[in-house]
Parts: structure tokens; sequence; C-alpha cells
């Protein structure tokens, strides 16, 4: 699944792996960044309004859609300061040393990553409907951590989850996009098919992103805050509400990492670019527009 009107590159990242990539647009440049269980055909919506205004960079994070999928050498190959570095390597390739980064889920676990990692590059950061990797852990507790049993699942060690997953892997992440479309008619047959298609094609390497979460990815955050580092661009931050269900602020949690936050919540589900893709456009817009 393409975007219309953007033209594919094939970018290499960290280590030469290849990212695919769908770019359009002029001006400055603006990296959207795909969650799970996705790829970049989630900002169908969103992207071609931006391009009046910008460069626009849609890529699959490595592992997902059309971008190679590496085998896990190490906890690094799908770390997130891995996928991060693949960012900033294609965008510079394309000709821009500073963008903007938006990312929804998993995408926005890479930008807080890019954020923290090259924050010459990253001008602005905007986040949809997730916590930094090390307060996603720390949040849940009790019977309510049932809502995240896919990343207990994905956080063991390499063989059983992805053979597990792999038995019943398209019933696997049907489940989340009939979990958390809250109408049920953000995705059409269409689009449902190929999120479930290209997540099928890509098991051991979402398994691998999620279990870097469990592991790398929080000792990195861990040295980041005991050091007190924080995001030094402008962040933005919209979510559901479901910090007050699980018994935290998380708008809160946020400023601890984000000095430089404005924080608001959104009247819709999880897929919230493609439910609510005027409401999305219009905060990346005005997040953009602290830059210029």
């Amino acid at each position: 699944m393409k975007l219309d009107g953007f033209d594919y590159h094939c970018i290499p990242g960290e280590t030469g792996v290849d990212i695919n990539v769908a770019v359009a647009g002029r001006g400055p440049a603006i990296v959207l960044l795909h969650g799970f269980p996705q790829t970049h055909a989630m900002w169908r919506n969103v992207a071609p309004e931006l391009t009046d205004r910008h460069t626009v960079i849609v890529p699959d994070l490595r592992g997902y859609g059309a971008s190679a999928k590496p085998l896990e050498a190490g906890p690094e190959t799908y770390s997130k300061r891995t996928m991060a570095n693949d960012v900033a390597q294609l965008v510079r390739a394309l000709g821009h040393e500073r963008f903007g980064l938006i990312g929804h889920d998993r995408g926005a676990l890479v930008g807080v990553r890019a954020g923290l990692d090259h924050p010459g590059a990253v001008q602005y950061l905007g986040i949809l409907d997730v916590l930094p990797t090390l307060d996603s852990w720390g949040v849940l507790h009790g019977v309510d951590a049932k809502v995240a049993w896919h990343m207990y699942l994905m956080a063991q060690p390499a063989g059983l989850p992805e053979r597990m997953i792999a038995a019943v892997a398209s019933d696997f992440f049907a489940s989340f996009l009939d979990a958390w479309d809250t109408d049920g008619t953000t995705f059409t047959p269409e689009v449902r098919k190929h999120y479930i298609d290209s997540s099928v094609a890509a098991v051991d390497s979402i398994v691998a992103d999620y279990r870097a979460s469990a592991g790398i990815d929080l000792d990195m955050d861990r040295k980041d805050r005991d050091s007190g580092r924080t995001l030094t661009m402008p962040v933005g931050v919209i979510s559901q509400d479901w910090g007050s269900q699980l018994g935290f602020d998380a708008a809160a949690l946020w400023k601890a990492w984000a000095p430089d936050l404005t924080y608001e919540l959104i009247d819709a589900g999880h897929f919230m670019a493609e439910e609510r893709p005027a409401d999305v456009t219009r905060f990346i817009s005005k997040l953009a527009a602290v830059t210029l």
C-alpha cells in the first residue's frame, strides 16, 4: 500500500539496513513514524495535508512494512537507538540536517530516543498515545497490566514467543486492530488486510522490537533518567485518557522527560491518526509552527 502523490525510495539506515520511505512536498522536513501493528500507511490521511508546507518523510521502521527485517543479532539490532539512527541517516540522505518528528506508539518511542540522541537535529517532537519506555513498564501492575499482555509475551527470550505468535499470526495481529478501534470503522478491509499481512510477514522482527523495549531500551532510559538528561526541544503529546483508568498522571510522567511540554487529551481511540486525521493534522501543524 502506497501513499498517493508520494515518491518512494530505499535508503540505507544504520548498518546498511534498507529503509522504505515515502517522500513528498517542499519546505522544512517532517518525519512521521508509524506504530504497531501498522506501517507507514497509517499516515495516508495526514501526510498529504502537510506537503504544502513541509517535505514530508514517511518511512517504514526497520522490521516493519517494506523495510528490511534483519535477524536479531543482539539486543542492539532493534534497539530504539538503532532505529533512531536509521531515521537520522535517511533524513540526511534526503538532504536535511534538521527535522520535526512525529511518532505514534512504537514510532513515538523511536522518536523519543531520536530526540535524546540527536537533539541538534530534532527540532520538535510530537507523540501520539504512548508513554516513554521506562514509564510504560512502571505504570503496569496488578490485574490492570493485562491490557499490555502482548508486551510481556514478546519480552520473553527469543524462540518461544515467535513460534507462539507465528502459529496464530493473523488472529494475533487482528486482535489489536479490533480491540483498539473504538467504533470498528477506522479501517477499510483493504487497510486492515495490509496491516495484518505486513505484520504476519514480520513476526520475528516485531517481537525483537518489543523485546528490546524490555531490555536494552530500558537500560538506556534508566541511564538518561539517572543523569538528568531530558528532551530539549518542544514536545507535544496527545493521548486518549487511559491514564486515569490505570491510575497515573501521564502529563506529569512526560513533563519529567520534556520540560517544554504541551499535553492534551483527545476524544479518540489508539489509532487516532486514522480515526481523527483532521485533529491530528492540526496538532502537528500547531507544533511545527512553534519553530517557524
